[in-house]
């Protein structure tokens, strides 16, 4: 039994038709688990959608790409850095574009893969990787292909920080953006004298929520009572009801969760009343039975979670299907259905 990504393959696609339609230079993105597709098939998408360039987060995922049936050309994204093997091989390869961040970088590949084609990424206030904008306008290109200049936004990205970058590079190149709106994006190619593309991962990818959904199966059912041992580290039973045990657990990504902005008061009560249920043994699951997600009886294991449910009803029998709240971005399901 599995963990399943049920997709509605019209709606799906329509949607990435409609992406396409509305942001002028598309490049897709395809890093990480594939946002929760897979890479292979995410490459085959690309392909149907007829860009010519998609992105991908290192090195290592270029032979990924390409074995889902991709052969144009591939940004990485992650800065290129002394040291790593794979990334300065792919230096010579035609088809790769290598993102570079600092000055002494471009140097160095100007040096042993002239000619090499590269982005050259200028710092935002995401204060991530980047060459400083007053760096940008002195920088020393002699021994590179230029490809263009990156400006990687924060997930609320600025029209005006883009415009304002837009200014330092001394180059005509174009120009490569991320997490702008649609509507920011297209004035700032309307504004822009150089061709502009725009990289869009989460948006293409998973912008339409109602075309996918995860669902695991009910493996086995018991009844229990509030003395009852359960578990690997054998705790006892809330009260009287039922152990659920479903598909899914730590190998598929199964309440995995990156640490949660605390922007708001708000966000910060949901963190403590998370934290409240974890301390006292009732942290809920992602599973919904019965149109109410249930707490874990213990941990998730790597294949299967066991689910309480208390009362005088399961709520569900032995091979039900049960849909599943996940974060695409960390799961990997076992199946695909709908493709």
């Amino acid at each position: 039994m599995t963990l399943s990504l049920h997709i509605d393959a019209a709606r799906w696609r329509a949607h990435q038709e409609q992406v396409l339609h509305d942001v002028r230079g598309l490049v897709p993105v395809a890093k990480g688990n594939g946002y929760g597709f897979g890479l292979d098939l995410l490459a085959q998408e690309s392909s149907r959608l007829g860009v010519d360039v998609i992105a991908v987060g290192i090195a290592q995922e270029v032979a990924a790409v390409r074995s889902g049936g991709w052969d144009g050309d591939v940004v990485v994204l992650n800065p290129w850095r002394p040291g790593d093997a794979l990334a300065t091989a792919l230096l010579d390869d035609h088809r790769v574009i290598t993102t570079v961040s600092r000055a002494d970088d471009v140097d160095q590949i100007a040096e042993i893969a002239p000619g090499a084609r590269v982005i050259v990424e200028i710092l935002t206030s995401m204060r991530r990787h980047g060459i400083l904008p007053d760096e940008a306008s002195r920088l020393s290109l002699d021994g590179v292909n230029l490809e263009g200049w990156a400006i990687h936004l924060p997930a609320t990205g600025s029209l005006e920080e883009a415009l304002r970058l837009a200014h330092a590079p001394h180059a005509e190149a174009p120009f490569w953006l991320s997490h702008l709106s649609v509507d920011d994006y297209r004035s700032f190619a309307e504004d822009s004298p150089v061709p502009t593309r725009m990289r869009v991962g989460t948006r293409l990818w998973l912008g339409d929520k109602q075309a996918y959904r995860t669902t695991a199966t009910v493996l086995d059912v018991h009844r229990v009572s509030r003395v009852t041992s359960l578990g690997y580290h054998q705790s006892k039973a809330p009260s009287d009801g039922f152990i659920v045990v479903v598909s899914g657990g730590t190998a598929h990504g199964v309440a995995l969760a990156a640490p949660v902005p605390q922007r708001n008061a708000r966000q910060r009560l949901i963190t403590v009343a998370e934290g409240v249920l974890s301390a006292t043994g009732q942290a809920l699951s992602p599973f919904s039975l019965g149109g109410k997600k249930r707490p874990f009886a213990e941990p998730p294991h790597m294949h299967s979670s066991m689910l309480f449910v208390a009362g005088k009803s399961p709520l569900v029998k032995v091979g039900d299907e049960v849909d599943v709240t996940v974060r695409m971005t960390t799961t990997t399901p076992d199946e695909i259905v709908g493709l």
